[in-house]
């Protein structure tokens, strides 16, 4: 599936061209607004009222080495081969398999997209008392309008927000310690309602792990690897935690969960407007963005009009998205995990780093191995105790390496396709 690259800057159903790969600081700041989520940063509130300071300062730091090593693994697949995450799904998925991930992927980020256009809308209502309908569509068209213009776009953006966050971020918990008597009153807080460290874990992981699935989308554009995995991992320590951070210190003092309502206690609200809305800008953006390419997958229409489409439909049921689909969103996270895994454990273990070009690979259409491995993970995430998205990789990964061993017992004739066109 041959594509005109002068056509196509996303590079949707392709692999990216060696002349738009980008650097260490221009992917970093894409990476860090990819980190940058304003959920993290509601999860981070939930944290901050049931954790001690030592226990949140641990809690983040685990739950972020654990989407490191997950997305930058990733990160280096798609470094290497200039792969999106549905387009890699076909080499373990099938031709036609990859539909399951590109779906569960795709629809997962219309839902958020339109819960954060939500998120950006109501509380500028409650302060503007400006007709909701009215917010909702401007900004779910605004933020769809720069979702069309890519990667380009996604860079730019995050310049301007990813800057103007940090700063928001750092006067509010600078407010809060001076209000309240400073990192001693923080450290010494008992919460009222004590959190187990695994559940604590757990959100800190399930905050991202969805979106962290779709790290091909971006790295993809790295020069190299080393630049693919340092600006991952560094922006997931630095990024992710710095938002669970921002909420988290705002909820133990003030015991607001909601970022909004710390800021509008400290009398920061329209700056807050302002700042988290660019937040959510990018973060809706890189959703929108992320799940045009799966459904140009699925599909095969160029990116930018599947973008349109995608922006119009989650702009339309944001509110309903925000009442009723949150619940919907957490147990698709439930059903993504896996799907990394099995990139993963296909690319490292299986095919032993050895991916053909598009063009010349034959692929299957369906490949069982794959879809039993994504099943036995979101059955793992579902029953077995401890931290869900964890058990679903690994359970994954497990599993899929199991099956193909079994597979090649049976088939005793040759390689695999794949094999014999990389």
């Amino acid at each position: 599936m041959k594509k005109d690259h002068t056509t196509d800057a996303d590079f949707a159903l392709t692999h990216v061209a060696d002349s738009h790969r980008k650097g260490f600081w221009p992917m970093l700041v894409v990476m860090l607004g990819f980190t940058f989520f304003s959920a993290s940063m509601w999860s981070g509130g939930k944290l901050g009222t049931g954790l001690t300071a030592w226990q949140l300062i641990a809690t983040v730091m685990t739950g972020n080495l654990l989407l490191g090593c997950y997305t930058g693994l990733l990160a280096a697949i798609a470094a290497k081969t200039g792969l999106s995450t549905h387009l890699l799904a076909r080499f373990s998925f099938g031709e036609k398999g990859s539909y399951l991930p590109s779906f569960l992927l795709s629809i997962t980020q219309v839902g958020w997209f339109g819960v954060g256009v939500a998120m950006f809308a109501l509380p500028v209502q409650k302060v503007t008392g400006w007709n909701i309908h009215a917010l909702i569509l401007a900004s779910g068209l605004v933020m769809t309008a720069t979702a069309w213009f890519g990667i380009r776009a996604l860079t730019i953006l995050s310049f301007i927000a990813v800057p103007s966050i940090a700063v928001l971020g750092s006067f509010s918990v600078g407010n809060a310690f001076t209000d309240f008597g400073g990192l001693d009153a923080w450290f010494s807080m008992v919460p009222a309602e004590p959190m187990g460290l695994f559940t604590a874990i757990g959100i800190c992981v399930a905050s991202f792990i969805s979106g962290g699935t779709l790290t091909p989308d971006f790295t993809r554009f790295s020069k190299n690897t080393k630049t693919a995995v340092s600006t991952t991992v560094m922006a997931f320590f630095l990024g992710n935690s710095l938002m669970f951070l921002f909420g988290a210190v705002g909820a133990a003092f003030y015991q607001q969960a909601d970022i909004s309502d710390v800021l509008l206690k400290q009398g920061m609200i329209v700056w807050a407007m302002v700042i988290l809305g660019l937040n959510i800008w990018t973060t809706n953006d890189n959703a929108l963005y992320a799940s045009g390419l799966g459904f140009s997958n699925i599909t095969g229409l160029p990116k930018k009009w599947v973008v349109l489409a995608n922006g119009v439909v989650g702009t339309l049921a944001a509110l309903y998205l925000y009442n009723n689909f949150v619940g919907w969103l957490a147990f698709l996270n439930t059903m993504l995990p896996s799907i990394g895994g099995i990139l993963i454990a296909d690319y490292f273990m299986v095919r032993k780093r050895l991916y053909g070009h598009l063009d010349k690979t034959r692929f299957e259409t369906i490949r069982p191995t794959a879809i039993l491995a994504w099943a036995a993970g979101v059955a793992a995430a579902r029953v077995i105790p401890g931290i869900a998205p964890v058990n679903s990789v690994l359970a994954a990964v497990g599993v899929y390496l199991v099956a193909e061993h079994v597979m090649g017992l049976i088939i005793k004739n040759g390689e695999r396709p794949e094999s014999e066109a990389a």
